[in-house]
């Protein structure tokens, strides 16, 4: 999964599904989703790309999208963010995340 920042994000969201997970390195429920959405991505790689911004790295980004805790997941469908929930989710609610998009 690719690390993004302010300077490549709006690109990187800008078409199809796009799951952004804001996430820090020193954040324990973010190292235990970080190898479920490496699986997701795998499983649902025709559905949806999933991209990582470090709130630590880019704290603009969080500040934009209202990010107060972490790991927050946030849902872009053609640029536009049309779900967000915060916290750990085990892989099927991940999924489930995703498709009710």
């Amino acid at each position: 999964m690719e690390v993004v920042n302010k300077n490549n994000f709006n690109d990187k969201v800008k078409d199809g599904v796009v799951l952004v997970d804001f996430y820090a390195d020193w954040c324990g429920p973010c190292k235990m989703i970080a190898p479920i959405l490496k699986d997701v991505q795998e499983e649902l790689r025709e559905e949806v790309t999933i991209i990582k911004v470090d709130v630590d790295a880019d704290g603009e980004l969080a500040q934009r999208f209202d990010v107060m805790s972490i790991p927050t997941m946030i849902l872009f469908k053609d640029g536009k963010p049309v779900n967000r929930r915060a916290g750990f989710m085990p892989k099927p609610e991940v999924i489930k995340f995703i498709k009710g998009a």
